[in-house]
């Protein structure tokens, strides 16, 4: 089974002021179909892998060969990472968390704001691409 690059949710200027259509099309249709093709051709030839999801690859990862083991950890993580953001960050979706998520936010960081400007912090301070 070939991974396929999934549809994207609503119009890629959803998400307009915050992130324009270009930046979600490019995001879309150049870098998360890229991770999927460059996925399928590391997957090639090694049918023990065939139907198993990005996420059971990645999350299993010394199971893979160590040939491939780079490309499925890259192009894996980016494919499963854009289709995470891609729901997270629909329209009309935010806000404060709830639940078990905001009670340990509460417990880090005293409060969400406390929370959300230790992220913008760090992000600013984050060389090139990455995570916080």
């Amino acid at each position: 089974m070939a991974h396929t690059l999934p549809a994207l949710p609503y119009d890629f200027a959803a998400l307009e002021p915050h992130i324009d259509a270009q930046t979600m099309q490019i995001h879309h249709d150049k870098h998360h179909n890229a991770y999927v093709t460059n996925l399928n051709a590391a997957l090639e030839g090694h049918k023990e892998l065939a139907g198993k999801s990005a996420e059971d690859l990645i999350r299993n990862l010394s199971a893979i060969p160590e040939g491939i083991r780079t490309a499925v950890r890259n192009n894996g993580g980016g494919h499963v990472n854009h289709t995470m953001f891609w729901d997270i960050m629909g329209p009309g979706k935010g806000g404060a968390p709830t639940g078990a998520i905001a009670d340990a936010i509460k417990g880090s960081f005293g409060a969400f704001d406390a929370f959300k400007e230790q992220m913008n912090k760090g992000g600013a301070a984050r060389f090139g691409s990455g995570w916080v």
